[in-house]
C-alpha cells in the first residue's frame, strides 16, 4: 500500500504544482472544477449508499457556476485596469454583472424548489435529496472554491495557494510515517482508528516547518506564515476527521478508488477543504497587506 501512496504522489505531485505555478487562474478554475465535480460525486455516491440520492447534475451544475463566480472575481481587477481594449472594457462590465456567490447560492436554492416540486422523484426522498445536494455544495464545492480566490490573489497568489498545499501535503506525509512508526495514543479511534495524536502532532510540527521555509517565497513576515501554517494545519486535521466521519457513517473506509494507496479524491482532498479558506480568510483579513 505505501508504494502505491508513494508512487501515485510522485506522478500527481508535480502537475499540480506546475498548474498551480505556471498556468493562468483560468487554467487552475478548470482543474479544481474536474477536482470538485469528481469529489462531489464521490460525496453523492456515499449518500446514495444511506438511501440519500442528490440532485446530482443541478448541484455539480451550480458547482461549476461557484467556480465561474469565483474566477471572475479574481479576475476583475484585471479586467478594470485593462482600458486599452475595447473587449476588455466591455468583458469588465459584464463580469461586474455576473451572480455573486450568494446569487449562485440562491440559484442553486430555486433549482431544488423546482426540482422538489415538479419531479416524480417519491415524496419520501424530498428532503434527503435537498439535504445531501446542499450539503455537498456547502461542504464540498463552496469551500474547494477558494482556491481559484488564492491563486489570482496579485501576483504572491500562486505561491500562497502553493503554500496552502504544502502545508497540508506535509503534514499529511509525517502524519503518515510517524503515526506508522510510532503512534500510540489513538487520537479519534471512533472516527479514524489509524490516525495518532503522536502523528497529529508531527503533522503540526511539519506544518510549522513550511510556514519557515515559505518565508523565501512569500511576502509575509515569519510570524505570520507560522500561524498561518499552524491553523491551516488545524484546519486540514479537522477536515480529515470530518470526511472520516462522513465514511464512517457510511460503513466505508475510502470515498473511492481513483487514486492508488490514497483512495478516492475526496480522500486526497478532504484536509484541504478547511485549509485552503483558513489560509484565505488569515492572508485577507489578518494579515492584509497593502491595507
Amino acid at each position: 500500500m505505501t508504494w502505491k501512496r508513494v508512487a501515485t504522489a510522485v506522478v500527481l505531485i508535480p502537475v499540480v504544482v506546475g498548474i498551480v505555478l505556471f498556468a493562468s487562474t483560468a487554467w487552475v478554475s478548470l482543474a479544481l472544477a474536474l477536482i470538485v465535480l469528481l469529489g462531489l460525486f464521490e460525496y453523492f455516491a456515499l449518500g446514495a449508499a444511506i438511501g440519500h440520492r442528490a440532485y446530482r447534475f443541478w448541484t455539480a451544475t451550480c458547482a461549476l457556476l461557484l467556480v465561474y463566480v469565483q474566477w471572475v472575481t479574481a479576475i476583475e481587477p484585471s479586467y478594470q485596469l485593462a482600458g486599452g481594449l475595447a473587449l476588455h472594457r466591455q468583458l469588465g462590465r459584464f463580469a461586474q454583472g455576473l451572480p455573486g456567490v450568494q446569487e449562485a447560492f440562491f440559484i442553486f436554492v430555486l433549482g431544488v424548489a423546482v426540482l422538489t416540486l415538479w419531479t416524480k422523484r417519491p415524496l419520501v426522498e424530498a428532503l434527503p435529496a435537498a439535504g445531501i445536494s446542499a450539503s455537498g455544495l456547502v461542504l464540498v464545492a463552496f469551500p474547494l472554491s477558494f482556491a481559484v480566490r488564492l491563486h489570482g490573489l496579485s501576483e504572491e497568489g500562486p505561491r500562497l495557494l502553493l503554500f496552502a498545499l504544502v502545508i497540508i501535503w506535509v503534514g499529511d506525509s509525517v502524519a503518515y510515517f510517524v503515526g506508522r512508526g510510532m503512534g500510540k495514543h489513538p487520537l479519534a479511534p471512533h472516527l479514524s482508528p489509524k490516525k495518532t495524536w503522536e502523528g497529529s502532532v508531527a503533522s503540526f510540527l511539519g506544518s510549522l516547518l513550511v510556514g519557515v521555509v515559505f518565508t523565501r517565497w512569500l511576502s509575509a513576515p515569519l510570524p505570520h506564515l507560522v500561524v498561518m501554517a499552524g491553523i491551516g494545519n488545524i484546519a486540514g486535521q479537522v477536515g480529515d476527521l470530518l470526511e472520516s466521519a462522513y465514511k464512517r457513517s457510511v460503513g466505508v473506509k475510502d470515498s473511492g478508488g481513483l487514486l492508488p494507496g490514497h483512495g478516492g479524491v475526496l480522500d486526497r482532498v478532504d484536509a484541504l477543504i478547511l485549509a485552503i479558506p483558513m489560509v484565505w480568510y488569515y492572508w485577507t483579513l489578518v494579515y492584509s497587506p497593502g491595507m
